[in-house]
């Protein structure tokens, strides 16, 4: 175990999970903040685990400083194939656990990504809840594809904020490449969190926690926005389970 309490990483399926903590993932996290140090950290869940498979995108999530384990498929994978009873590390849940963090070490933040509205709503939520939080920046870029995105510009704007935190979503697997591209550019730990900005903007519902904790949290974001994600769903749940089915049967089979 390090200083931070975080053990080390474990592979599954296609990513390298970090271990340890909820809270010493968010103490790691601080750490690498505080000390302006230009990293990276992805949540990792079934739907990132299926983008993995793409080699490229392999790299920038195992090459992220930290990768957690945000998913419930995740954490039965680890458990199963690894023994790890690992703690869930969920973006949506990390949000605001760096935001009293920063609060509490007055650590500044800088939000990345959504729509201009929803920024607003966080930087007054925050104010609201930790009086005195110091939110650097909240920037709202325009649409283009990565390979047309002002990432010059985005470093310089983040970096002369002074950020610690920096919280991005652009949604996977887009701000996960993102991030691996500012790597070395900003200087600060940036965390893909997608859309955990709506959640602390009050502009979306999350699952009870009954559903979150037997990995159904899928099936309530479905029954919520069925014509935009039951495609993906389908297609995401249905690889992570060919996945898991053909580690198991490898590691059955002894290869």
């Amino acid at each position: 175990m390090n200083q931070d309490g975080v053990l080390g990483r474990k592979r599954v399926l296609t990513a390298d999970i970090s271990l340890g903590s909820f809270a010493a993932h968010v103490r790691a996290i601080a750490d690498l903040g505080e000390a302006h140090r230009s990293s990276y950290v992805c949540c990792v869940n079934a739907h990132m685990t299926a983008e993995a498979r793409d080699p490229g995108f392999a790299s920038v999530v195992n090459g992220a400083d930290l990768a957690t384990a945000d998913g419930m498929p995740v954490l039965y994978a680890m458990r199963l194939f690894h023994g790890v009873d690992q703690e869930r590390v969920a973006g949506n849940d990390l949000l605001p656990a760096l935001l009293s963090e920063a609060h509490a070490r007055k650590l500044k933040v800088f939000l990345y990504g959504g729509r201009q509205e929803v920024l607003d709503a966080m930087v007054e939520r925050a104010g609201r809840e930790f009086p005195g939080i110091e939110v650097c920046g909240a920037y709202s870029p325009p649409f283009a594809a990565l390979e047309e995105m002002d990432l010059a510009g985005d470093a310089e704007r983040i970096n002369a904020s002074g950020a610690h935190l920096v919280f991005v979503s652009l949604g996977c697997p887009k701000q996960e490449r993102w991030m691996a591209a500012m790597k070395g550019r900003v200087q600060g730990v940036m965390l893909g969190l997608g859309g955990a900005f709506l959640l602390y903007a009050g502009m979306d519902t999350r699952a009870p926690k009954w559903m979150r904790d037997l990995s159904l949290e899928w099936c309530y974001r479905l029954w919520l926005e069925p014509g935009r994600l039951w495609k993906r769903y389908l297609v995401t749940n249905s690889i992570f389970l060919g996945l898991f089915l053909k580690h198991g049967i490898h590691r059955l089979l002894g290869r």
